[in-house]
């Protein structure tokens, strides 16, 4: 089997939540992935929309690698499924294996979880530990009043207009999708697909 042609960090909500447009947003992420001959790296869960895109990610060919510590195996119901399947000790070995096997980020609606995830993975690109591309899906506003916030902290001089724009935004799945993959690409040259390492 060929190497993917990128692998997708995605982070998301391990429930589907109200809006059946969530559920939606992850089997358009998971087929376009799939479909782009890429690869999914997510937390090893098959509940919520943990599951959804990674099973729309094998339905269209796509790999997946899913990475879950022992004490979320059964809370957050292990997915056997996964291409690869590691159980981690701890949440720190959790998001350095996500973040060292991903060519890229993306979040997609969820809880704490999902926030705490992308928060560092966007710390570590400010500071510098990477310069792997993140997107943030906003599906259904559901992001609009973190992102209103978000506008605030620059305002008030605690975050600069650089560090907004290195999480770049989107209604959609699929542009916002395309615009990382040809960040990667951009980036790497002849090199693509990059794995750096955090």
């Amino acid at each position: 089997m060929s190497a993917p042609a990128f692998s997708l960090c995605v982070y998301c909500g391990s429930r589907e939540g109200a809006d059946p447009r969530f559920a939606d947003a992850a089997r358009a992420v998971g087929q376009w992935i799939g479909q782009s001959g890429g690869q999914l790296v997510y937390g090893g869960g098959r509940a919520g929309l943990m599951g959804m895109v990674s099973d729309a990610t094998q339905a269209a060919g796509g790999r997946v690698i899913g990475v879950i510590p022992q004490t979320l195996v059964d809370r957050e119901a292990a997915n056997q499924r996964c291409d690869e399947l590691h159980v981690v000790s701890t949440m720190h070995e959790r998001k350095a294996m996500l973040a060292e096997r991903s060519d890229a980020f993306l979040a997609l609606p969820g809880g704490i979880g999902t926030f705490e995830e992308l928060f560092e993975a966007w710390t570590w690109r400010h500071l510098g530990y990477h310069d792997k591309p993140m997107g943030l899906l906003n599906i259904a506003g559901y992001y609009d009043d973190l992102l209103s916030f978000l506008g605030k902290t620059v305002e008030a001089g605690f975050m600069t207009d650089g560090t907004a724009r290195l999480l770049q935004v989107d209604t959609r799945p699929e542009p916002l999708l395309a615009r990382l993959i040809e960040g990667l690409r951009h980036s790497a040259g002849d090199n693509f697909p990059p794995r750096s390492v955090i």
